[in-house]
């Protein structure tokens, strides 16, 4: 069983996603942003960023990382990507929109916590402060990047431009797909750990 829904651009979405599933993002159109909130369906687990990179030795979101919480557990994998780097470091474009759909959960403003940006890549900019720059040309139509839930989640994706992209228009559509699939081969050790004591709170 699948489903699928496109978000239009400058838009936000959200569903509760069971554990074992395979959610895709696809980009509609050139330089897309897919912000991306993950928050455990007990609304206990959120996605913690800080430990997620830490944990893995990695400054951005790739193939064969798991997406970890505040305590430890694997929300989701990265099972693969069409692109090698997604960007964790620059937070969101636009709240409002992700404060709407939180509400639907009876959560709020106070639940916005770090992000996920699919399909963008900053780097350093060329100034004396070594400040972050939106890279563009990044993502084109058809990128796509696959997550596998470990846990029954709430997701929340937001279509709005990168925060640093400086764009002036609306962001770019995406489609989401939600269907059932194998579970990837983790890539540290530091991911079967988080993995393991997802499993264990599924018991």
């Amino acid at each position: 069983m699948s489903y699928r829904h496109d978000i239009p651009a400058d838009s936000v979405w959200s569903t509760p996603v069971r554990a074992d599933r395979l959610i895709k993002l696809t980009a509609l159109g050139a330089d897309a942003n897919a912000t991306v909130l993950l928050i455990g369906a007990d609304r206990v687990d959120r996605l913690n960023v800080p430990d997620t990179l830490k944990a893995q030795m990695s400054a951005c979101i790739r193939p064969g990382l798991v997406l970890m919480s505040d305590r430890g557990l694997a929300l989701a994998s990265v099972v693969r990507s069409s692109l090698d780097w997604h960007d964790c470091l620059s937070g969101f474009g636009s709240r409002a929109g992700l404060v709407i759909e939180l509400t639907k959960y009876g959560l709020g403003e106070a639940d916005l916590h770090g992000s996920i940006n699919f399909f963008s890549k900053v780097g350093i900019a060329g100034d004396s402060n070594a400040s972050m720059a939106f890279v563009p040309g990044h993502a084109a139509a058809g990128d796509n990047v696959v997550l596998r839930t470990e846990l029954d989640l709430l997701l929340f994706v937001s279509t709005a431009a990168h925060p640093l992209s400086g764009q002036p228009a609306a962001g770019v559509a995406v489609e989401v797909s939600v269907a059932t699939g194998p579970s990837p081969a983790p890539a540290r050790d530091e991911a079967v750990r988080a993995l393991e004591m997802a499993r264990r709170v599924t018991l």
